[in-house]
């Protein structure tokens, strides 16, 4: 199985469909956060056009969205999937994961719950920098912004679910963090 991941796409369409592109042969597309709006801090991004990444996502079929601090109310009014918040707790197989974007509480506090709750990888957004650690045997995850990055490089992640053929019926998990326009595997 093939876990596709994107956060902080603030309504630039031209970034959203690259990360639609790199993502297509997913099997399900994780949405962290900050889908439309750009938000009072940020610049507009490049090709910001909420509307035409409206029209996109509602032709998503496999996509979780969790909601970020610049999901509005009338965001979930045009975009047909569910924003969910503050969580979405979802199960691969063996492998649970907790999505949050990350801003109403401490990244320690959500790696807290995120164990309390059973979470295998805990996938966060919000900062716009990658990241990728384990803390306490608890993936950590952040795949930085398609649309405005504040570590140099437009990125996604693709989480590749692996069975481990030992007869135990295990899993393994490759993820790779993606540059957008070079479509390389950036290296943390």
């Amino acid at each position: 199985m093939k876990i596709g991941v994107m956060s902080d796409t603030h309504g630039s369409l031209p970034y959203f469909e690259k990360a639609l592109d790199l993502l297509k042969d997913c099997d399900v597309i994780f949405h962290i956060g900050d889908v439309l709006y750009h938000g009072p801090r940020n610049d507009l991004p490049e090709g910001y056009n909420p509307k035409g990444v409206i029209e996109k996502i509602n032709n998503v079929d496999n996509i979780l969205i969790a909601r970020g601090n610049c999901d509005a109310d009338v965001d979930q009014m045009v975009i047909k999937h569910p924003i969910q918040s503050p969580y979405v707790l979802t199960q691969f197989g063996e492998i649970r994961f907790l999505l949050n974007h990350g801003y109403l509480e401490s990244k320690e506090e959500i790696i807290k719950k995120a164990k309390n709750m059973g979470a295998d990888v805990l996938i966060l957004g919000h900062t716009h920098v990658k990241e990728l650690f384990i803390d306490d045997g608890l993936i950590v995850l952040n795949p930085g912004s398609t649309s405005i990055p504040k570590d140099g490089s437009h990125s996604v992640a693709i989480i590749d679910i692996i069975p481990i053929d030992d007869g135990h019926d295990e899993l393994d998990l490759n993820i790779d963090l993606i540059d957008i326009n070079t479509g390389e595997i950036i290296e943390l």
